[in-house]
């Protein structure tokens, strides 16, 4: 370091953005997201297919603020028709590029057009934040998967792509769950109520899964063992969407309700896997501090 150069001119960074926290995100970890990609590809084939059995959104998912929309089942079936392309195009190399392009667009206008507008209206009810960081996990799953497609930042969106694009989606990542992670502790009778009968303390657990989302917003914000974080976030929504929706499908087979919601919270499970992926190449139990020091060493 030029001794001239006062130190207190640093420039404070994130560790979610710092760029020695991305640890090869681009195409390189593309075919370590196989998995992840393959679960989203999955969840988006199913509301596709409950899409063009009912001819409708996806219930309170896909809520159109608009009570008389013109040719409503006509725009029912255009959304379902790109969740099942975009779902089965993710499977196949050839068409991945695509369909992964249309699948991000798709659900930031899913984002942006159907669920900031409730925040934006009522931004006292938790319940919108609730529906917006839901959608939003899905977008950051995708939006990776783009990212890394692309290979390097370019073109006049050079910050959405690449590197650096995973940076960002990380971040939104990060600040969605505590918007899952609060509804836990102010509905904490209705989160409660979700709970298999089996389970007892039912009111812990809602408070256990609500404070998991939230710290792993604050590891995966600040780079205090970020893969381990978003794994295990990961994780615990995989088995609430098994234990909540997937046992249920068992009790009300044909219970249009039940699959849609097990399809949209395994879809928000999948967006989560693609971000722990993401971090493949990041040491289970890195911290930020200790990038950052190596980082001014090199520097040094």
């Amino acid at each position: 370091m030029n001794p001239s150069t006062p130190t207190s001119s640093a420039r404070f960074v994130l560790p979610a953005l710092r760029k020695d926290e991305v640890s090869g995100a681009t195409s390189e970890i593309f075919e370590e997201m196989r998995w992840s990609r393959t679960l989203l590809a999955g969840t988006m084939i199913g509301l596709g297919v409950i899409g063009f059995i009912y001819g409708d959104f996806a219930l309170v998912w896909q809520r159109i603020p608009m009570e008389q929309l013109p040719a409503r089942r006509l725009f029912a079936y255009l959304f379902a028709a790109i969740e099942l392309a975009t779902g089965f195009g993710l499977l196949f190399e050839r068409f991945f590029r695509l369909s992964v392009g249309v699948l991000t667009a798709f659900l930031l206008i899913w984002v942006v057009l159907l669920k900031l507008p409730a925040v934006v209206a009522v931004p006292g009810m938790e319940a919108t934040w609730l529906g917006f960081g839901e959608i939003a996990v899905i977008f950051t799953g995708a939006w990776i998967l783009w990212s890394s497609a692309a290979g390097g930042e370019q073109g006049f969106l050079r910050f959405a792509n690449g590197a650096s694009g995973v940076r960002y989606a990380r971040l939104l990542f990060a600040l969605s769950l505590p918007m899952i992670g609060l509804s836990h502790f102010i509905y904490s009778a209705q989160t409660a109520a979700f709970v298999p009968v089996w389970l007892p303390y039912k009111l812990g657990w809602a408070y256990l899964t609500g404070a998991g989302s939230i710290a792993a917003c604050v590891a995966i914000l600040f780079g205090v063992v970020p893969r381990l974080a978003a794994t295990l976030e990961a994780a615990m929504l995989t088995i609430i969407t098994l234990l909540v929706w997937g046992l249920g499908l068992f009790a009300k087979p044909g219970d249009r309700t039940q699959w849609t919601a097990f399809f949209i919270s395994m879809a928000i499970a999948a967006g989560a896997w693609v971000v722990a992926a993401s971090y493949q190449r990041c040491a289970w139990f890195a911290l930020a501090s200790r990038s950052a020091r190596s980082a001014r060493s090199e520097a040094d």
